[in-house]
């Protein structure tokens, strides 16, 4: 789980990132969010149910994902998001 939240934290902080439709305020915020996630998987061993939500279709991260080109990658990621949850992470 935790490489599978690298690699959104890496999309996530592309500078050209536009948030307009996500519920993320801005570039910090989403990452701030992520950040404060793989701090508490790192400290209790275990994921966040909200986690589910972030990357929800028409969630948060897809929301940035689509609205920044990203779109398709996204979806390579969500799989192995997907592959980690059900793995119990």
């Amino acid at each position: 789980m935790l490489t599978v939240l690298a690699e959104i934290r890496e999309l996530l902080a592309q500078p050209d990132n536009d948030y307009s439709w996500s519920s993320f305020l801005d570039n910090d915020a989403a990452l701030e969010e992520i950040d404060a996630i793989v701090t508490e998987i790192q400290s209790t061993g275990h994921a966040p149910l909200m986690l589910r939500v972030l990357f929800a279709p028409t969630g948060p991260i897809q929301e940035v994902a689509i609205s920044s080109g990203w779109g398709e990658t996204f979806l390579v990621v969500v799989d192995r998001f997907d592959a980690a949850w059900a793995a119990g992470q």
